[in-house]
C-alpha cells in the first residue's frame, strides 16, 4: 500500500506532531485487530479464542510448563491460564503430566492435536501475511524488514523475553 492510496498517510509522513510511541502503539493495535479479523475471514475453520492461540504458540516453544512458569510468560493470572487450560484439555489440544523433577507439581504438554493445531494456524497466518507483504510495493517491504530487528529488540525492552532464552 503506498502513501498515495492513504493521503493522510502522506501528510505524516512529512509533518507528524504525534508520539513515536502512540503512532506504534496505533499500529501494533491495528494489525493485531486485522490479523485476527482476517485469520477469521479468511480460515472460518479457525475457532480458536487468541488467548489460548498464544498458550499454544508458547507451548510450542517451551513444553513441557508448569501452570505458573506459562502465566509468567502470558503474564497472566495464573488462575486465568488454568482456566484456559482446562478448556484446551476438554478440546484435547493439552494435557497435564506429573512433572519429573518434583512429582508433586505437574505440567503441561501440547498433544499431537494441539501441535497440528498449532501448525495450522501459524501457516495460516504466514500464507496470510505473505499475501499482505507481497501487496505492498518494495520500499515498504524493505523498511518492513530494516525494523524488524528494532521491533524485536523493543519487545525484549518491554519485557518479553528472547524466544530461545529460558526465564526459568
Amino acid at each position: 500500500m503506498s502513501s498515495q492510496s492513504h493521503p493522510e498517510a502522506a501528510s505524516k509522513a512529512t509533518v507528524d506532531p504525534v508520539p513515536d510511541a502512540r503512532r506504534l502503539t496505533d499500529a501494533v493495535t491495528r494489525l493485531r485487530r486485522a490479523l485476527r479479523a482476517s485469520i477469521r475471514s479468511d480460515y472460518p475453520w479457525e475457532t480458536l479464542p487468541m488467548a489460548q492461540v498464544e498458550l499454544l504458540q508458547v507451548l510450542g516453544e517451551h513444553s513441557p510448563a508448569r501452570v505458573g512458569d506459562l502465566a509468567a510468560r502470558q503474564r497472566l493470572a495464573p488462575s486465568t491460564v488454568s482456566g484456559l487450560i482446562g478448556q484446551m484439555m476438554t478440546s484435547g489440544l493439552v494435557a497435564r503430566e506429573v512433572d519429573p523433577a518434583d512429582r508433586r507439581a505437574s505440567v503441561v504438554t501440547l498433544t499431537d492435536a494441539g501441535r497440528e493445531q498449532l501448525a495450522a494456524w501459524t501457516q495460516a497466518h504466514e500464507r496470510r501475511l505473505d499475501a499482505a507483504l507481497h501487496a505492498l510495493d518494495g520500499d515498504e517491504r524493505a523498511a518492513l524488514g530494516v525494523a524488524l530487528p528494532a521491533l524485536f529488540h523493543l519487545a525484549e525492552y518491554l519485557g518479553e523475553p528472547p524466544a530461545d532464552s529460558p526465564t526459568d
